[in-house]
């Protein structure tokens, strides 16, 4: 384990999120959503006040340690002290089925017990508005303290005296306390009943929930949580699915490479429906399609990433009152990459559309109609495939053909023919044969280099970037083939340092990259296995696990040198790739009997 800042937990419930450190502080969570003002933002380091965090703190704090209750969001932390006092506590977010839907509130709920001694706590509630620039107004009742926030009213319903919260007095934990934060509505029942009962329901929703997960036999744990936090990125009210819950952490030390990733870009969306379906969890891939089919123009065209309530403008502004994460600014709200050109975004969309026409277990699955509102996405394809645009990596100072957008492009018409011949339309089915035909061909002559013997990342180019490792798991070429096996083995001499991986290395807007990409080096593992080298990919595999934090989760970037974790946090990419490689790299079930 790398010890790092970004040793957090994550909990949520579909609504939103929230990060939790080691010592069962909350740092981090925008409310009432993934896009919302972030309440609390102590990550990132307010400038003008003290707090955006909700802390239990304890007296002669001497260490802490921390697990997820198994195969379940809800996290638990112990804090001990200097004299053999300790405490627990528990934090989650209540989910369940109730009434024919799931119950999945903008509440955190906490539960502090003794465990040994007379530890000594005091509770430290202290969220702030308008981005960290403001204390919000307060008032406080009987057992309920309320805060004023832009576009919502916070209350903390407990049974630990108001006072004591309120002037943030320490105190002797005799006996478990609880603490309620969520809209300012009325619990209508005692609140230590309602957090028993709501700790059992959504412990027992996310055991079923796992449960019908169809883990590979070996990393069963390591698949789960990743599974587990990528279900907790997906805003259910819309079907959109968040890149990661964070703005603002930066790739590497001192860099300027800081970006808001509270959005959902359909590339990486796509990526995340793929790998959950591969595990079984299906529902994902449905909502997501709905959001999909309701950003989607007339015309079928698409921009890069959208908003969680499907705004179409991103606005990308600098926010002065936070000074950024261990004060490396700056903090960016808003995300200038929707008003780019990414073409691969419309094979994404297909690719990820492609199950809902082939999984007979779906209760709707995709017919004509679906199928047809489709097609105008590969009409976008088709007409794109050798345009320039900005690619995957989201360059901000130059366009090329990509090779990886036109790939996709191709993906799109291939599956669209698949689908096609799948629902008997066989005219369709030839239409998008022939186009995916014309494309595939475009892409050999333009993209392989005989002069370098691999692949390059952009038509007529000269360099690598480790998109080309996904060629083969993409269906455009044999991972038998030379030729990616060509490519494959310069990526690794190329682009790998030590156990991970660049996305590229020639300069960019902003300089030259200076961390390995972690979904890169899953990329990589699992190209590797496509190839043959199976063994080396499993061990290489079993050391990047090690660089997981404490709890399993992964940031966006790890450093070269010293593994610590960097970039936005928690990456669905980054547990997307791990999910694929280990299904890639797990033995069968049948070799355990």
């Amino acid at each position: 384990m790398i010890e790092s800042s970004l040793d957090l937990g994550v909990i949520g419930n579909g609504s939103f999120g929230a990060l939790v450190d080691t010592c069962g502080k909350v740092v981090w969570s925008c409310l009432p959503a993934f896009d919302g003002d972030p309440a609390f933002c102590s990550l990132l380091s307010p400038r003008d006040h003290d707090g955006g965090d909700f802390a239990i703190e304890l007296e002669d704090f001497a260490g802490s340690e921390q697990n997820y209750l198994n195969n379940t969001a809800i996290l638990r932390t112990v804090l001990r002290d200097r004299h053999g006092g300790a405490v627990e506590i528990i934090d989650f977010a209540p989910r369940w089925r109730q009434h024919d839907r799931f119950y999945r509130p903008v509440m955190l709920i906490r539960q502090v017990s003794p465990l040994a001694g007379s530890p000594r706590i005091r509770v430290r509630a202290r969220p702030l508005a308008d981005w960290g620039a403001r204390l919000p107004e307060t008032t406080w009742g009987s057992n309920h303290i309320r805060w004023l926030l832009p576009d919502f009213t916070l209350r903390l319903t407990s049974d630990v005296p108001v006072r004591f919260i309120r002037d943030e007095s320490p105190f002797v934990l005799t006996h478990p306390v609880h603490l309620v934060l969520g809209a300012d509505e009325s619990l209508t029942r005692g609140v230590a009943g309602f957090v028993r009962e709501a700790q059992e329901r959504t412990a027992a929703y996310w055991r079923e929930w796992v449960r019908y997960l169809s883990v590979p036999l070996d990393w069963q744990e390591a698949v789960i949580r990743s599974a587990i936090t990528l279900k907790l990125c997906q805003y259910e009210d819309s079907g959109a699915i968040i890149a990661a819950m964070t703005t603002s952490i930066p790739e590497a030390p001192n860099t300027p490479r800081n970006w808001d990733y509270r959005y959902c870009w359909l590339r990486d969306a796509a990526f995340v429906v793929r790998a959950l379906n591969r595990l079984g969890a299906t529902r994902s891939m449905e909502e997501f399609l709905r959001y999909i089919f309701n950003i989607a123009t007339s015309d079928g065209s698409l921009q890069p990433l959208y908003g969680i309530d499907f705004s179409e403008q991103l606005h990308e502004h600098e926010v002065q009152s936070l000074a950024g994460y261990r004060g490396m600014g700056p903090v960016r709200r808003g995300n200038l990459a929707w008003v780019q050109k990414q073409h691969d975004v419309y094979g994404s969309v297909v690719l990820a559309s492609t199950q809902l026409f082939f999984d007979q277990r779906l209760a709707d699955p995709g017919d004509a109609n679906a199928f047809h509102r489709l097609e105008p996405l590969g009409e976008h394809a088709y007409a794109l495939h050798d345009q320039p645009d900005s690619g995957l990596w989201e360059f901000r100072g130059r366009a090329e053909v990509h090779t990886y957008t036109s790939v996709m492009c191709w993906a799109a018409c291939d599956r669209l023919a698949k689908i096609a011949a799948r629902l008997q339309l066989g005219d369709r089915a030839a239409h998008w044969r022939q186009r995916a035909d014309r494309i595939r061909e475009r892409v050999i002559a333009e993209s392989w280099s005989e002069k370098h013997g691999h692949f390059t990342d952009t038509f007529a180019g000269e360099r690598l970037d480790a998109s080309l490792l996904l060629l083969a798991d993409l269906g455009f070429i044999a991972p038998e083939d030379p030729r990616f096996i060509a490519t494959v083995e310069a990526i690794g001499r190329v682009l790998k340092r030590g156990d991970a991986l660049f996305r590229y290395i020639a300069p960019d807007d902003f300089g030259a990259p200076e961390t390995s990409f972690t979904l890169c080096t899953f990329w990589y593992i699992d190209a590797l296995a496509a190839i043959g080298r199976k063994d080396e990919a499993r061990e290489l595999f079993e050391r990047i696990l090690k660089r997981r934090n404490h709890l399993g989760l992964l940031s966006e970037d790890l450093d070269f040198d010293d593994g610590e974790a960097w970039g936005n946090f928690p990456q669905t990419y980054s547990h997307v790739g791990l999910i694929i490689a280990a299904m890639r790299l797990s033995r069968s079930w049948q070799e355990a009997s």
